[in-house]
C-alpha cells in the first residue's frame, strides 16, 4: 500500500465538516476522546418521532483524519437509527482492525491508507463511536420522558 495516510481527500473532507455546531437543545450527547493523541469529539443528537437522527452538531477537536471521519460521519447521519449507527461503529472497527469488510458508510474508504497505522485507528472510530453512543441516549432520555 502506497497511498499517502494524509491524502487531498482526507484533507478535503477535514476541512469541511457538516453540522459543524453543536445543538443548543440536544436530546443527547456523547463525547469521545482518543488516548494515544488526544483528539476529542462531541456529538450532539436529536431523534424524530421514528427514532431517527433528525439533526446532529458536533464539535471536533482532532487530527485531520479524526476531523474528515466527523465529516463523513455527518454527512451521512441524518436519517439513521442507532442500530444503524451502532452498525457501523462496529464494521468500521472490525475493517479497521482487518477483521471485516469495507464498512457500508458513504465514503470511508478512503482510510484505505491507514489500515496499516493503527495509532490512528482511535481517532477514526471517534465520531462513530460519540454518535452511537448520543443516539441510544436520546433513545432512552425519550423513553424515560
Amino acid at each position: 500500500m502506497n497511498a499517502p495516510l494524509y491524502n487531498a481527500e482526507i484533507l478535503r473532507l477535514a476541512g469541511s465538516i457538516p453540522h459543524h455546531e453543536r445543538l443548543t437543545h440536544a436530546q443527547a450527547t456523547a463525547e469521545k476522546r482518543s488516548p494515544i493523541c488526544g483528539s476529542r469529539v462531541t456529538v450532539d443528537v436529536g431523534l424524530d418521532d421514528d427514532g431517527r437522527v433528525k439533526e446532529v452538531g458536533l464539535l471536533v477537536r482532532a487530527c485531520a483524519l479524526g476531523q474528515a471521519s466527523s465529516s463523513l460521519l455527518a454527512a451521512n447521519i441524518v436519517g439513521r437509527t442507532p442500530e444503524e449507527l451502532a452498525a457501523a461503529r462496529d464494521a468500521l472497527t472490525a475493517w479497521l482492525a482487518r477483521e471485516g469488510d469495507t464498512p457500508d458508510w458513504p465514503g470511508i474508504d478512503v482510510f484505505t491508507p491507514a489500515l496499516d497505522y493503527t495509532a490512528r485507528h482511535p481517532s477514526i472510530r471517534l465520531a462513530f463511536e460519540a454518535a452511537a453512543e448520543a443516539a441510544f441516549a436520546a433513545r432512552a432520555e425519550t423513553a424515560d420522558a
